[in-house]
This record gives structure tokens, sequence and C-alpha cells, in this order.
């Protein structure tokens, strides 16, 4: 039997790592497991004060289970890539593996109050999108989708917790796991 696998680094808290947890068992018709994720202090940049998404990316399927049809891994760090400013996160494009960033989810990271209802949406929609990447999605040009690109958190608030239904049935007709 194949699984879904969610991990978290240390400082992720509970309440996102919940929702997301609640909403991947929903969505995938592999039961859902936790795994607990080392840090990842040896991706980081000091001259960009970010940590480089692909070195983490790379940690995460090495250390992924045999037995998992895909890993997800959510960190409080702040990613990019050479070529970016920063990413929300990264997936392997028809792999087994992505990685989300709660970084710049965070309503604090732009100088707001915490709300934590917006940090667990934002996160479900992200963590909607790298899994899409992961099971070979590219981005949908319906900006209603969660596929579609998002370069801010204004992009990532209008986008839909859910894939159009031309993204769904890509996923069912790919996989066979999506429900």
């Amino acid at each position: 039997m194949k699984y879904f696998y969610l991990g978290a680094t240390l400082e992720v808290e509970r309440p996102p790592f919940e929702a997301v947890l609640r909403r991947m068992a929903a969505e995938y018709g592999a039961p859902v497991k936790e795994i607990a994720l080392p840090g990842v202090e040896f991706a980081f940049d000091a001259g960009r004060q970010q940590y480089r998404s692909m070195d983490v990316l790379e940690m995460v399927a090495r250390i992924c289970p045999a037995d998992a049809a895909k890993l997800l891994a959510l960190t409080g760090r702040d990613l990019f890539v050479p070529v970016l400013t920063f990413v929300f996160g990264q997936a392997q494009l028809g792999g087994r593996v992505a990685v989300v960033s709660l970084a710049r989810l965070r309503q604090e990271f732009y100088g707001m109050e915490h709300n934590e209802a917006i940090l667990m949406e934002r996160a479900v929609k992200e963590a909607l999108h790298e899994t899409g990447h992961t099971f070979g999605l590219v981005h949908c040009p319906d900006r209603n989708c969660a596929m579609s690109l998002a370069t801010n958190v204004r992009q990532i608030d209008e986008k839909n917790e859910a894939w159009c239904a031309s993204c769904a049935a890509q996923l069912r007709r790919a996989k066979g796991v999506i429900r």
C-alpha cells in the first residue's frame, strides 16, 4: 500500500499542519501519514537571508519513505530559487516530493496582525498547488484554480481551495487517486 506523507520542520505550528493534513486526507485516495522532518539550516544562504528551495527539496527526496506515493513538506523558512526573489513552494513535476513555505503566507510577514484562519487557508491552497505539480499538472490559466500561478499572496487569496474541472480531470486520468 502507498501512503501520502505530510511532514513539517520544527518551527511549523500544529494548526496549519493539521489544516493541510485534513485537506490532503480529504483529497487523496491514499491514507495520510505524518513524518518528522529535520531542520533545513543546511540550506541557509547568508547573503540572501533565505533558504535554498532546491536543497530542501533534494533533502526531502532523500528521506522520502519507500511506501510514499507522495511526500509534502511544510517549513516556516523563507525559500528561494536563484532566479526569483522567493517561492511559496517547489515540487518535482511528476515526482514524489514537494515543499511549501509558510513564511510569506503569514500576515505578520507583511507587517499585519497574525490571522490563523488566513494562514491555514493559504497553506491549504499552496499544498494543493504543489502536490498538483507532483501529479504532473502545470500552471493553469484559470485564476480561480489551485494550480494557477501565484507570485504574491493576493493571487493566493483570490484562487479557490480546489482545482478547476480541467485540472481535476487531468489528475483523475493521470493517477486515479483524486476523488
